[in-house]
């Protein structure tokens, strides 16, 4: 697998768009920040880790509204790819439909949220949209 946060972001999008409660995802590291972040913004409602040995596995529970069944996950984007990254300082940082959705940024002091990184005066590799 050539792009494995790519892989992450298309197992969640077709679980949204299959109508899944639960999506399984080999974990890693910056996958595991990564689904911090989209739990701490509201994006989903709950997440596990799992180790069995040396494979790690992520359940990702989706998060839908009760009465519409709308996904609150309308939109995964990845930005930067391995044949071409997308750096940014905090000055063009981007602002995501205007503030209403968050870009998941790789920076020096971590995986974080634009907001939390414009807040820490950092930038860094611009991993995906999400709104």
């Amino acid at each position: 697998m050539t792009d494995p946060i790519a892989d992450f972001l298309t197992r969640i999008r077709n679980a949204v768009k299959a109508g899944h409660k639960v999506v399984d995802i080999p974990g890693s590291k910056m996958k595991r920040e990564m689904t911090k972040i989209l739990k701490e913004k509201g994006y989903i409602l709950n997440y596990k880790f799992e180790q069995d040995g040396i494979r790690s596995n992520i359940k990702i529970a989706l998060k839908y509204h009760p009465e519409t069944k709308m996904p609150a996950i309308r939109t995964l984007t990845r930005v930067s790819k391995p044949g071409l990254r997308r750096y940014t300082n905090v000055e063009d940082m981007p602002r995501v439909l205007n503030g209403l959705g968050i870009a998941i940024l790789s920076t020096s002091l971590g995986v974080m949220s634009d907001k939390e990184a414009r807040q820490k005066n950092v930038g860094g590799e611009v991993l995906c949209y999400v709104y």
